[in-house]
């Protein structure tokens, strides 16, 4: 087995787990949670006072980039806002649900985008497009998000220079790929959203599929890229190859003994910012399945949430 040496400490030994599939993990997570409300619309059963959720927001308008033929409700990905109450200029994250690229799991959506908010960050759950749609769909859909949140933060009351992305499994590896490929906007295009930078501030990685190799999950490549991809394009998405210094900050966690991701795509994740010099903060836990998103029913994983929050204050948030 090939070793990642990481100057870093780590929060419990390396446990390989055999692969098994992403849905069945997210399954067994809705069904431990209870009812869960699918991103894709409907109201949450409990909104805390203290957030205010708007109507979600279309990112295109037609005809949408890269639309394969047939309407769906993959064809429009919107953005919906969780503003909290006290609106003050700080910062915003946007957060993108996993699903093997094929589905957006709900428990990781909006829950998490009202925890955001409850800590005073503005949140954003973005449904982002999934399988049939394929590379660079997901990717177009993340960068608009990031433009369409700068263009409107006197709107929505959030400081434009702390913009960052916060997902979980697949869509870690988006969040991480907006982090590795962002322009600085085009000033003279038209449209005020397209003149934004849709470089991210910062990045939260919770579980996230990085490498399409070896340690990758089979069925979110073939989501992602299609059927018969080339080994150029396998490489070229397998995001450890495409870390650089400019590739803003992150934090970073997994349970080492996840049975459907093998915790390597995080320590594959955290040795490429490493060599690039890119600040980073890595937690592996001892134990817990795939999809926990709050953990709320893992309370050592749970802990999580506290060490990302004080990570967020010190990215000036």
């Amino acid at each position: 087995m090939k070793r990642f040496p990481l100057l870093m400490t780590l929060s419990a030994v390396l446990l390989i787990g055999s692969a098994t599939s992403l849905r069945a993990a997210d399954a067994a997570t809705n069904a431990a949670n209870g009812s869960i409300h699918s991103c894709e619309g409907g109201t949450p059963q409990t909104m805390p006072s203290a957030v205010h959720k708007l109507d979600a927001i279309a990112l295109w308008q037609p005809p949408l980039p890269c639309a394969c033929s047939g309407a769906d409700a993959n064809d429009y990905p919107r953005l919906t806002p969780f503003l909290p109450e006290v609106r003050r200029s700080r910062g915003a994250i946007i957060v993108c649900p996993g699903g093997a690229y094929a589905y957006r799991a709900a428990h990781e959506g909006v829950p998490v985008a009202q925890w955001v908010s409850s800590l005073g960050i503005a949140a954003f759950v973005l449904d982002y497009r999934v399988s049939p749609h394929h590379h660079p769909e997901p990717l177009r859909d993340i960068q608009r998000a990031i433009r369409m949140v700068r263009a409107n933060a006197s709107t929505w009351g959030v400081d434009p220079a702390h913009v960052g992305m916060m997902g979980f499994s697949a869509g870690g590896h988006l969040v991480v790929s907006a982090g590795t490929m962002f322009d600085a906007g085009d000033p003279n295009n038209a449209d005020p959203i397209e003149r934004q930078s849709c470089r991210p501030d910062f990045i939260v990685a919770c579980y996230p599929l990085i490498t399409l190799g070896p340690y990758g999950y089979e069925q979110a490549r073939y989501a992602l890229l299609g059927e018969k991809p080339s080994r150029e394009l396998v490489e070229y998405m397998s995001l450890e190859n495409r870390i650089i210094p400019q590739t803003p900050p992150t934090f970073i966690w997994q349970t080492a003994d996840d049975a459907a991701l093998p915790v390597e795509n995080s320590l594959l994740l955290a040795r490429s910012l490493r060599r690039n010099k890119v600040p980073f903060e890595l937690h592996i836990f001892p134990h817990g399945r795939h999809g926990l998103a709050l953990a709320e029913d893992a309370p050592d994983v749970a802990r999580w949430k506290d060490l990302c929050a004080a990570w967020l204050k010190s990215q000036g948030l």
